[in-house]
């Protein structure tokens, strides 16, 4: 039974989200404080995060930034601010999804369902190590390898790039990719893949400065070439 630890400082909107989660049939602990969270979420880990983005110690922002340097557990973000520019910068700090206040409780169970339950087919079905030309992928311990070299990747890096090793050559479009993330393509994250492809890209010549491993195709998506 998936656990989610609500972070939310205003007690009538956590109650409704508690409610909501609970008759999904969800376990849930309720905390007001970022800091609070943090230090539980070392050591009890929950499987995802509704944060609220303005805290009263710390923001929401700060405390997914401070959570991805030990967790890569899902996020959902909950604000009041409706700024595009928000929406992005959350997402592009290891967000999967974005709530805008005033929210359905059932909307929010709803995704915090599809979230996991696009998460949980990869980690079933990449259970065992994979060789792929220069790449060595271990998803068990959430490791690839390039040309013999671990790469330091984020979340969403080694998914992209798990899911482009999965079938070398073929063209990923950015709605497939966003589909990897566990991301909806609704959520206007799909032009930040190509953040993290440029970031994979940065990675991989650091280790092979003359091969091109991840091929653009204008219009259409990105590929794997196996070189």
């Amino acid at each position: 039974m998936p656990h989610i630890l609500i972070v939310e400082d205003e007690a009538a909107i956590a109650d409704t989200l508690v409610y909501a989660l609970q008759a999904e049939g969800f376990t849930t602990t309720w905390l007001q404080l970022a800091e609070a969270a943090l230090e539980l979420q070392q050591r009890s880990p929950a499987d995802l995060l509704i944060l609220d983005v303005g805290l009263p110690d710390i923001s929401g922002f700060e405390a997914c930034r401070r959570l991805r340097r030990f967790s890569e557990v899902p996020v959902i973000f909950l604000t009041a601010r409706d700024a595009e520019i928000d929406r992005v910068v959350g997402l592009e700090i290891g967000a999967d999804d974005y709530v805008i206040k005033p929210f359905s409780p059932r909307e929010v169970a709803a995704r915090v369902r599809a979230i996991l339950k696009r998460l949980l087919p990869r980690t079933e079905a990449a259970a065992t190590a994979m060789q792929s030309g220069p790449f060595q992928l271990d998803a068990e311990r959430v490791r690839i390898d390039y040309h013999g070299q671990p790469l330091s990747l984020t979340r969403h890096e080694f998914r992209l790039l798990q899911t482009l090793l999965g079938q070398p050559e073929r063209v990923f479009s950015r709605e497939q990719l966003l589909d990897a993330l566990g991301v909806a393509a609704e959520s206007g994250y799909e032009r930040n893949i190509d953040s993290h492809i440029k970031s994979l890209r940065a990675k991989l010549r650091q280790v092979a400065a003359d091969t091109e491993a991840i091929q653009t195709h204008r219009g259409l998506g990105y590929s794997l070439r196996l070189v």
